[in-house]
């Protein structure tokens, strides 16, 4: 098992981006536009215990529930990290050690312990979760030779997950962002999100992070911030 640690939940981020949510903050001149959350990779490997343990994952599970029982959301969707078990994201498959990086594909992916391989325990989502209020599960990562992050694309952006269609087929124009992890799933969800034209926000104390390097999930808020995306507390829906 490879555990790694996350510092403290961040204190929230004010400024640009920071504003907080209100409820039903627009009056919208569409009444058929819905508002969507997207809950990332709640997954029994990415928690306490798990082959890729977020530390504190477990923690925004509850949080998660709460917000999946407000009336605030119109639809609740989730993703989920479905490898075959010789996806060459693992550093199995390389006789290297995860952490490390490699060229694949033009591309220099990050290797991580085999996690999340389709049909098995690990890639199921937590029990916890109260999965009867989601609308639709949206796997990604079933590729071997590209991993997906975000829960839109594939990392090469050449194969979609669906999740973009089917949002805009429910007339989704706004979308909240939360689960596992900041500074990967979570991160490039919410970009492909806004890149798409979805008013997007982060719930940043509904997510935690992996950390490899000790500011990896500071800098990801920032990222995702100075992309318009923006970053509220769950605390603030009302």
């Amino acid at each position: 098992q490879m555990e790694v640690t996350v510092s403290s939940p961040p204190r929230p981020l004010r400024g640009r981006g920071g504003r907080g949510v209100r409820a039903r903050p627009n009056l919208r001149h569409n009444k058929t536009m819905k508002r969507a959350l997207i809950v990332v990779d709640l997954q029994n490997d990415f928690c306490p215990g798990g082959a890729l343990a977020v530390s504190h994952g477990d923690e925004i599970v509850p949080i998660i529930n709460d917000l999946m029982a407000r009336e605030y959301f119109d639809l609740i969707v989730a993703t989920q990290d479905w490898h075959p078990a010789n996806h060459l994201s693992f550093a199995s498959q390389h006789g290297k050690t995860p952490g490390e990086m490699i060229e694949l594909n033009g591309q220099t992916p990050v290797l991580w312990p085999d996690h999340c391989v389709e049909s098995t325990p690990g890639a199921e989502l937590v029990s916890e979760l109260e999965t009867s209020r989601i609308a639709r599960i949206f796997q990604k990562g079933q590729k071997r030779e590209v991993d997906s992050y975000s829960g839109f694309f594939d990392n090469d952006h050449q194969t979609e997950t669906g999740l973009g269609g089917y949002l805009k087929t429910e007339n989704v124009d706004e979308v909240f962002v939360c689960g596992l992890a900041t500074d990967y799933c979570v991160k490039y969800s919410a970009l492909d999100a806004k890149a798409l034209g979805f008013a997007t926000h982060l719930f940043e104390d509904a997510s935690r992070g992996v950390n490899l390097q000790s500011d990896d999930v500071e800098k990801a808020v920032q990222e995702m911030k100075d992309a318009g995306v923006l970053v509220v507390q769950s605390t603030e829906l009302t």
